[in-house]
């Protein structure tokens, strides 16, 4: 290969879809391959015609067989590379995020054009997430180069953790793994809990033990949104988490604040957030099924509430399972909508790209039909600029959030 690198050649299907930018190729899209590589080494695309599509990481034991990194043949895989890239990923932060930049999402794999990376910055913590063997064979000196940029901006780190405890990772041929990042410099150990600051408001995140890696920043705004809609109002927080949609409402000036979640343990992270905020007593926190809790309460011909929030955990993470994922956030939000009284306000969201924009608005529109109610839409909002959405990466654009009078 006069490149130097095995080449792949691809189905016009896959030819389509690299050249409107989506940036991978499955197994089954593979014609032939010319040279030898080892698993995870670069290697160029091309189409049946022999043109260059690109050129990515290579793992025969994925469904995603080539994951492309780049489409500039001039590109050189070396060290200088991966430094423009993340200098380039970090300077975008610093102009959208302003003065969150201390606390956002770094790098957001393929949105960034580092496919399977994740690194979010939580003050002078970066957790990070690895699930492709291109970057997890390269991730020592993608984490070194991060510091070296961050330091040169003059922003201090004291440690690295990676939670690359996916089972996503099996199906690349990796361990999950979760530890400490030795570089020189950085602290090997810790409680996991840091301190970060949203929205004006203090949160205690636990990144070694709290789902992903620790903490959902990109709700943040939209957070602030919800907040705006609370003073003087009842607010139920389905699916609470850690907290964020409650004490950003009760800081806001809610009159009083139930925060409902089924984990014991996320109702603890979320009390430590509100005591160090003093909200605690605006707000009581409730273990519960929010499906039982939604019923039981409408059975019993009660409206405490004339706010709901709604964010649950993704619903569906397959298209296999799209379906039955309809049918529950159809019933979540027939429920709240029947709960809530004439002129309430109804925030609800969907975290799962296989639940795209106009299925979930098609389920919006029978839940309320179910409910008997109209919907006055205030708002339609998506992810932080921290989690950019590629276009032509339908993966990248996951996250559907609206804000809704109940008329």
């Amino acid at each position: 290969m006069e490149r130097g690198y095995a080449g792949f050649t691809v189905t016009p299907k896959a030819e389509r879809a690299l050249r409107a930018g989506h940036p991978w190729v499955y197994g089954e899209e593979v014609l032939s391959v010319s040279g030898s590589y080892a698993q995870g080494d670069i290697v160029d695309v091309y189409s049946r015609k022999g043109r260059w599509l690109g050129s990515g990481f290579v793992n025969n034991r994925s469904k995603i067989r080539v994951r492309l990194l780049s489409r500039n043949t001039n590109d050189r895989f070396d060290e200088a590379f991966f430094l423009r890239r993340i200098r380039y990923a970090l300077e975008y932060r610093r102009t959208v995020m302003g003065k969150d930049y201390g606390c956002c999402r770094l790098i957001f794999g393929e949105a960034d054009q580092f496919p399977g990376l994740t690194v979010d910055r939580f003050g002078d913590v970066l957790v990070t997430e690895v699930l492709s063997l291109g970057m997890d064979l390269r991730k020592k000196l993608l984490y070194r180069l991060l510091l070296q940029v961050l330091g040169e901006q003059g922003e201090t780190i004291r440690c690295i953790y990676e939670r690359s405890d996916s089972s996503l990772r099996t199906k690349e041929g990796l361990e999950p793994w979760s530890g400490y990042v030795s570089l020189p410099g950085l602290a090997l150990t810790g409680d996991g809990h840091t301190e970060i600051t949203e929205n004006g408001l203090r949160f205690d995140v636990d990144y070694i033990r709290g789902q992903k890696t620790g903490y959902f920043l990109d709700q943040k705004y939209n957070r602030l949104a919800a907040a705006r809609l609370a003073p003087g109002r009842r607010v139920l927080d389905c699916f609470t988490h850690t907290g964020a949609f409650a004490l950003n409402c009760a800081a806001a000036g809610a009159k009083r604040v139930t925060a409902v979640d089924i984990s014991p343990d996320a109702l603890r992270q979320a009390e430590r957030s509100a005591a160090l905020n003093r909200l605690q007593e605006r707000i009581d926190f409730l273990q519960a099924d929010v499906f039982d809790l939604l019923t039981e309460t409408a059975a019993a011909g009660q409206t405490p509430w004339d706010y709901i929030i709604l964010d649950p955990p993704a619903f569906t993470k397959s298209s296999a399972t799209a379906d039955r994922a309809y049918r529950g956030y159809k019933e979540i939000n027939r429920r709240a909508m029947q709960l809530l009284p004439r002129g309430g306000y109804l925030a609800t969201c969907s975290c799962s790209h296989f639940m795209p924009a106009a299925r979930f608005e098609e389920m919006l529109r029978e839940a309320a039909a179910d409910a008997q109610v109209a919907l006055r839409q205030i708002e339609s909002r998506q992810q932080a600029p921290d989690h950019p959405i590629l276009w032509g990466v339908p993966e990248t654009d996951y996250l559907k959030f609206y804000l809704f009078q109940v008329v």
